[in-house]
C-alpha cells in the first residue's frame, strides 16, 4: 500500500512494521520449538488461508484491515486459549507457554488493525461498523465462533461487529455506538503504547 503513503501516514507503516517484527519473532519461537521436537517448519501440513486472504485484499486497504487483523488474527484470540489447554492436557507445558505468549501479543496486533481500520473509515467518511460488515460480505469472509469475548473486548473490537445482537438489543447498540467507538480509540491507543514498551522481548517463553 506504499502508493497511499501520503494518505495513510508514516504511523501506519511504522505500526505494521512493528507487527511484522513481532510475527517474525513468533515464527522463530515456533521454529525453535519444532527443532527441539525433531521437526522443522513445513514437515506438517498447514493451511495458507491467511496468505490467500492477503492476496484477495491486496487492492483495498480497508478490506485488508477488516479481513486480516479483524477476522483472521482475531480468530487467534479465540483459538489460542483452547490450543493452550490442549497442549497442557498433552503434557507439553513448554509449547503451551509459547502459544500463550503468542496469543497474548496477538491482542495488540488486532488492536493495531482496528485503530487503522477506524482511521481509514474516518478518511473515507464511512461508518466503521457497516463498512466492516459490507466488506466481509463483498469478500465472502465468514465470521466463525466460538468467540473469546474477553480477548476481543481487550483488543477493542465492538461485539456487535461480529456477534449479532438480538432484536431487543438493536436500539441500545445504536445508541451506544458513538460512546463505544470513543472508548475503543482510547483502549487501542493504550494497548499499542504498551506493546511498543514490550517490543524488546526476543527470547521464547521458558
Amino acid at each position: 500500500f506504499s502508493p497511499y503513503s501520503d494518505i495513510l501516514g508514516e504511523g501506519f507503516f511504522a505500526d505494521f512494521a512493528h507487527v511484522a517484527d513481532d510475527e517474525s519473532r513468533h515464527f522463530s519461537w515456533c521454529s525453535q520449538r519444532l527443532a527441539e521436537l525433531g521437526f522443522k517448519y513445513g514437515d506438517m501440513p498447514a493451511h495458507n488461508l491467511l496468505w490467500r486472504e492477503c492476496e484477495r485484499s491486496s487492492d483495498n486497504v480497508a478490506a485488508r484491515l477488516a479481513v486480516i487483523p479483524l477476522v483472521q488474527e482475531a480468530r487467534g484470540l479465540d483459538a489460542g486459549p483452547r490450543l493452550v489447554q490442549k497442549l497442557v492436557g498433552f503434557g507439553d507445558n513448554r509449547t503451551s507457554k509459547i502459544v500463550a505468549k503468542i496469543a497474548e501479543e496477538e491482542v495488540a496486533h488486532v488492536a493495531v488493525g482496528l485503530y487503522w481500520f477506524l482511521s481509514v473509515c474516518q478518511k473515507m467518511g464511512r461508518a466503521p461498523d457497516s463498512t466492516f460488515k459490507d466488506l466481509l460480505t463483498e469478500y465472502n469472509v465468514e465470521l466463525k465462533g466460538p468467540f473469546n469475548y474477553a480477548a476481543r473486548e481487550e483488543a477493542g473490537i465492538p461485539r456487535d461487529w461480529y456477534d449479532a445482537p438480538s432484536s431487543n438489543q438493536d436500539k441500545k447498540v445504536k445508541d451506544d455506538n458513538k460512546k463505544q467507538l470513543s472508548e475503543v480509540y482510547e483502549r487501542v491507543a493504550t494497548i499499542i503504547a504498551m506493546e511498543r514498551e514490550n517490543s524488546s522481548l526476543t527470547r521464547p517463553p521458558e
